[in-house]
């Protein structure tokens, strides 16, 4: 396993969590110790937490650490083999057979059809046929019918996959295996117990406060603070559908210092909601149930805190 140059018997927690850190990813010890030991033990790696957390950027970020392909399966209701697995090339198929027609036999012509030369590898088949280790994303995997987790036990239990023209293929290189979920629906105990599981919840406030720094350096210290106890408050006190996610959070940031903010104001809050509330019903709450009050109260108290001056 490449990592960051390094041999593999080198790779440490501590040095895991820089690369991550250089990658543009900031987590605690309770997330890094989870993915070291997933890539350490080869287990997949089952991360459950609400939208926007940041669980498929562990995936990206792991492959950029990694300088390694990510092959993504995005996984929704209906999905089957064919689509996650491999497919015939029935076109090409069909004109072997018009050459062959006065040829070989049917027998030979059979095999022939069903040969690898015939095979249309889809995410999960070519990631366990990679020359070199991959990751292999399976994204929101709770969007998929039990039938289908189910058809995945084989790959995450033994990194192969039975084919029935050609038999059982195993991996070459067993693949960082990432699977997401939003909890959309219970997952199996059967899936559960051929992963690692890491949950993620929203970020601490100080916590989102250094990912904004990261991810927007031209917001100002102050912005930046103000900015993320402004989204923690609403996550804790609105009864929100969708509360904000950290992709939007950084929107929101992005969108400020777009606007010339130094700091939140009642006059950015008022006119910006929409970029942090991605639906009619959460505005509507975001009005009806916002404590003016309290909020900047919250808000200004991380500054006083950390001694940067408040509006």
């Amino acid at each position: 396993m490449a990592q960051l140059g390094l041999p593999e018997k080198e790779l440490s927690i501590d040095g895991l969590r820089q690369a991550f850190e250089k990658a543009g990813y900031i987590c605690g010890d309770d997330l890094i110790v989870t993915v070291y030991l997933a890539l350490k033990l080869e287990k997949p790696l089952l991360i459950e937490g609400a939208p926007g957390v940041g669980k498929t950027e562990i995936a990206k970020v792991l492959s950029r650490v990694f300088d390694t392909d990510l092959i993504r399966l995005q996984c929704y209701e209906g999905l089957d083999e064919n689509k996650a697995l491999y497919e015939w090339n029935y076109q090409k198929q069909l004109i072997k057979i018009q050459l062959e027609k006065d040829g070989s036999g049917t027998a030979e012509l059979e095999r022939d059809l069903f040969s690898r030369e015939y095979l249309l590898e889809r995410p999960l088949l070519k990631a366990i046929q990679a020359e070199e280790k991959v990751v292999l994303l399976i994204d929101e995997i709770d969007k998929s019918d039990e039938e289908f987790e189910s058809f995945l036990f084989e790959l995450l239990s033994d990194f192969q996959v039975s084919v029935p023209e050609l038999g059982t293929i195993q991996a070459h290189q067993v693949p960082m295996v990432v699977l997401t979920s939003n909890r959309a629906r219970e997952l199996s105990d059967g899936l559960k117990r051929r992963c690692i599981f890491l949950y993620i919840d929203f970020p601490t406030v100080e916590k989102e406060y250094r990912i904004i720094r990261l991810k927007v350096p031209e917001a100002t210290e102050s912005l930046a603070r103000q900015v993320a106890r402004a989204v923690h408050y609403l996550r804790a006190h609105l009864e929100l559908r969708k509360p904000p996610s950290i992709s939007e959070t950084l929107d929101w940031a992005r969108a400020l210092v777009a606007l010339g903010a130094q700091q939140v104001d009642p006059v950015h809050l008022k006119g910006t909601p929409n970029i942090l509330l991605k639906n009619q019903d959460d505005l509507q709450t975001f009005h009806r149930q916002l404590d003016l009050k309290k909020f900047w109260s919250f808000v200004q108290e991380g500054e006083k805190a950390s001694g940067v001056p408040g509006r």
